[in-house]
């Protein structure tokens, strides 16, 4: 393993970085996951909010997202719904939210603190472009461990209050992120019943 760099999306990357989503989630839905065709549509969309992790030219960290606006009076979404076509169709450059899509690791290259380099990547591109802050539906990862003692929701408020830990949830909220709710079907996934947490990132930059 060599020395990280990071770099926003090109094209060139497309075909690696659906390579790392079959990687970084093998038990994973396809059609839930970034393929060629979509990392080509971000990078025609929104290259400067998707940003790529190379160990010399190999791909082993991505995180990406695009603007979308949000109504936390009615948080409840699906990742189709809120993303579009491509994961990316709905981007508005105009409007308030960096909505984050998807963040992958290579199972091999974790605990290298990719994931928290992706995350202040993020919140210096939302600083940047005056943004009200960051969206993203956190996965409990954990939850199996606890089905038949509690139900999804039960396990995330757990999580939210320091009762349990999640190691993706738990870690989010280290990154300054809060659990603001709860989306039921948010995509396909037996090991959480399809349900995520509706996590916030609020850019200290903007009242």
């Amino acid at each position: 393993m060599g020395e990280l760099r990071y770099t926003t999306l090109l094209p060139e990357h497309a075909s690696a970085c659906a390579d790392l989503e079959r990687r970084a989630f093998p038990t994973a839905e396809p059609a839930d996951l970034l393929g060629e065709d979509d990392v080509l549509a971000y990078a025609s969309t929104f290259p400067e909010g998707f940003f790529v992790c190379l160990d010399d030219d190999l791909v082993v960290g991505q995180g990406a997202g695009i603007i979308v606006d949000f109504d936390f009076d009615h948080p409840q979404h699906t990742i189709a719904e809120v993303t579009g076509t491509h994961f990316c169709g709905n981007h508005d450059p105009d409007a308030d939210w960096y909505y984050g899509t998807d963040i992958a690791v290579d199972p091999a290259y974790r605990r290298r603190g990719i994931g928290r380099r992706l995350y202040d990547l993020r919140k210096e591109t939302v600083r940047r472009l005056g943004l009200r802050g960051i969206i993203a539906g956190g996965h409990p990862d954990g939850y199996e461990r606890y089905r038949g003692v509690m139900t999804v929701p039960e396990y995330i408020a757990a999580v939210a209050d320091g009762t349990l830990y999640d190691a993706t949830l738990s870690f989010q909220m280290h990154q300054g992120f809060e659990i603001a709710g709860i989306l039921e079907g948010y995509l396909t996934d037996p090991s959480t019943d399809d349900y995520a947490a509706l996590i916030v990132w609020r850019n200290p930059d903007v009242a």
